[in-house]
């Protein structure tokens, strides 16, 4: 019988990195960010740079441009300007949203319930937010967005904003 070799031993540097690997596997794009957003942590992207193509101005919205197309928590608008939107809350009551700057790759909007408030913003192009609002809070993740439209969640409004080279935003409000 051959007597048995010691165990490799993990390093502290190896079993770090084998950390760090793990957590970035397992973290998710999908969940809001906990913090709102603020200006110091506001996600901006950097302006293109000399040559790079501008993203596509996205399909015109469904239901057009009036925010009469949101009273029933579902509706998919563009927005030239400052606008207040109302609609049903999760566990009842309004909540209301006001986009207050819009522009050319740029939009920034506050959300407020009788359960929480948010505000968030994103500003280049291809750039956006999504603010899920529940019944006990809100949150938002601002970055990059796909041209996929949010899919109804129980419990959760979802609130989508785009921005687009051409100067009006994309709005999508989703309610279960």
């Amino acid at each position: 019988m051959r007597p048995r070799s010691p165990r490799p031993r993990a390093t502290p540097t190896a079993l770090a990195a084998l950390t760090a690997l793990t957590l970035a596997a397992c973290s998710s794009t999908d969940e809001p960010d906990p913090a709102p957003p603020t200006p110091s942590n506001r996600t901006q992207a950097p302006h293109p740079t000399a040559g790079s193509p501008e993203p596509p101005a996205p399909a015109p919205a469904a239901d057009g441009q009036g925010p009469d197309a949101c009273t029933d928590g579902n509706c998919e608008i563009t927005v030239t300007k400052p606008v207040t939107l109302h609609f049903p809350a999760p566990g009842g009551g309004r909540a209301t949203l006001s986009v207050t700057e819009v522009g050319r790759n740029k939009i920034e909007y506050e959300v407020k319930s009788a359960n929480g408030q948010s505000k968030a913003g994103a500003s280049g192009p291809g750039q956006g937010c999504l603010t899920h609002l529940r019944e006990n809070g809100t949150g938002n993740s601002c970055g990059p967005l796909t041209t996929t439209h949010p899919t109804p969640q129980p419990d959760t409004v979802t609130i989508q904003t785009t921005t687009t080279p051409t100067g009006p935003g994309l709005l999508r409000i989703v309610s279960p």
